[in-house]
């Protein structure tokens, strides 16, 4: 009798304790919500904007704009909570209850971290996902436009062009990345040589701090705006919008592409743009893409160099000026397309076969894959002996990436290092992208692909950028270091990473750091750390 009222007081006891952190997670789930309806000074509930685990739509929404299927895995972690912000104030409450309530944020506007930072964290964490503030309202009489962070770059394409055939705006070439992310690192795109950078172009903006408050421009004061523009804004708060400086473009543009094998030529081609493609027209931009391709006999694999190019002007134009610069490329009136700014945009995201401009509002027009990318920057040129012992490294393994090499110079050049967090400037010749994709699931699979990135990036290190050897912000890489979890993350070991993206402009942004975040809210594997003065 005694053992089985034991048995009794022992299962009892078994479902209060089980009980106990249930209620523990409910109370502190409808503290938070509570937090989040108090703060928010909106008439939009923002209730109808947060999912959590129990709700039908949280998977969706989680995987909605994910595009790394490698960090859709069960086992990665999910977040406590996502939050759609329908309403500035929305993000407001969020920062503010966030803090309150011992949550990390992660903000995502198009969710192309190549890391998965915008969505991953180890630590109890919310998403704001940034997709229902998206408006974009262009002026072309000033040359100006505001954008709100959750838009795409495409969306910002089309508009322009709705408005303007004249007008531009130097950014990234994949429609889909989110303008929220892409300006606060940088922004590469084909009219850089001509224009600089998108962060190059951005006038004003608008940003949520760590106090739940909303600056623009002046209230911020000039060492914030410099740090958000080009040293990841995540460090620093959650931007709202962007004002940017619209651009002219000419009404004709040409755009083409010539691809040589290594048996056509391809060597000395690649080695005679190494020195001359960041010296061309401002206006001419012409990035390689290097790649393996089918040998001339069957079973056999080379390697394939295509010159993917945009020209501001028209073919009139553009023959003479390659005669001149390149001769040696041997570009003919029919390798060439005359056609619109807006298209071109359509050309080197790869839509080449007729597809209309309404394609750039697709939020979901690329393909979602299994990736890991690096880069470099190269000071020099690379020797024909040099490249060929690249090929040799690239054919010799089981997988191939793909190199994306994208010419600096003109304006990129005559801006100062110091002038925004982004530092590669004069002496840089080009850029190096390295991409791996891959089609198999599982870790396995994972492994082997990033091992051999991993290998043809240590083989290209005589060839790239020394002490530091840098890298793009935007494609980031946590091989090249990681912060500490919680606040205790030094300068000094950040400065391991975090020299290598800003060189000499790190320190600077890490002083920014310490003014407007001291205690380190906004902060992930590779966010900025205060420094300690």
């Amino acid at each position: 009798m005694a053992s089985s009222l034991g048995s009794a007081s022992l299962i009892l006891l078994s479902i209060f304790l089980l009980s106990v952190p249930l209620a523990t997670s409910n109370s502190i789930s409808e503290n938070f919500l509570k937090c989040l309806s108090h703060y928010s000074k909106s008439s939009i509930p923002i209730s109808k904007y947060v999912y959590s685990p129990n709700n039908s739509s949280y998977s969706s929404v989680l995987q909605s704009s994910i595009q790394n299927l490698r960090f859709l895995s069960s086992t990665n972690p999910k977040p406590q909570y996502i939050i759609t912000p329908a309403h500035e104030s929305h993000v407001q409450a969020s920062v503010i209850c966030s803090q309150k309530h011992g949550l990390q944020i992660r903000v995502r506007s198009g969710g192309h971290d190549y890391e998965g930072l915008s969505y991953l964290s180890d630590v109890p964490f919310v998403i704001i996902d940034l997709v229902n503030l998206r408006a974009i309202d262009v002026n072309v009489k000033d040359n100006t436009a505001w954008v709100q962070a959750g838009a795409t770059i495409g969306e910002v394409y089309y508009q322009i062009a709705e408005k303007s055939n004249t007008h531009g705006f130097p950014a990234a070439i994949c429609p889909t990345i989110g303008v929220g992310g892409l300006l606060s690192g940088g922004g590469l795109g084909t009219i850089m040589r001509k224009y600089g950078l998108a962060s190059d172009n951005i006038l004003d903006a608008s940003l949520v701090d760590v106090n739940g408050r909303i600056l623009n421009r002046k209230s911020m004061g000039e060492g914030l705006f410099w740090a958000i523009r080009g040293g990841g804004g995540v460090s620093f708060g959650v931007i709202l919008s962007w004002k940017i400086r619209l651009v002219p473009v000419p009404p004709t543009v040409t755009v083409f592409t010539v691809t040589k094998t290594i048996q056509e030529g391809a060597t000395k081609l690649t080695h005679r743009w190494q020195e001359i493609a960041h010296k061309f027209h401002e206006g001419l931009f012409m990035r390689l893409i290097i790649q393996a391709a089918d040998g001339e006999n069957k079973g056999e694999t080379t390697i394939q160099v295509s010159f993917e190019s945009l020209f501001l002007g028209g073919l009139k134009e553009l023959l003479p000026l390659m005669e001149k610069s390149f001769p040696e490329l041997g570009l003919k009136a029919e390798d060439c397309n005359e056609t619109s700014w807006i298209n071109s945009t359509l050309y080197f995201a790869n839509y080449r076969n007729g597809e209309s401009i309404d394609v750039l509002k697709n939020r979901t027009l690329q393909p979602k894959n299994i990736y890991k990318n690096k880069s470099d920057f190269v000071k020099k040129p690379i020797s024909e002996i040099e490249l060929e012992e690249i090929w040799k490294e690239l054919l010799e393994g089981e997988i191939i990436p793909l190199l994306i090499w994208e010419p600096l110079g003109g304006r990129m050049s005559e801006i100062r290092e110091s002038e925004t967090p982004f530092p590669h400037r004069a002496g840089n010749l080009y850029n190096i992208q390295y991409v791996m994709q891959w089609e198999e699931g599982g870790s396995k699979a994972s492994e082997k692909h990033i091992e051999r990135m991993r290998e043809v990036y240590k083989f290209m290190a005589p060839y790239v950028s020394k002490s530091p050897r840098t890298a793009y912000l935007n494609y980031r890489d946590l091989d090249l270091g990681i912060n500490e979890e919680g606040s205790s993350t030094s300068y000094s070991k950040a400065s391991v990473w975090g020299r290598k993206y800003f060189k000499n402009n790190f320190k600077r942004l890490a002083l920014v750091k310490s003014k407007v975040d001291p205690g380190n809210f906004f902060r992930n594997e590779q966010s900025i750390p205060p420094f300690a003065l």
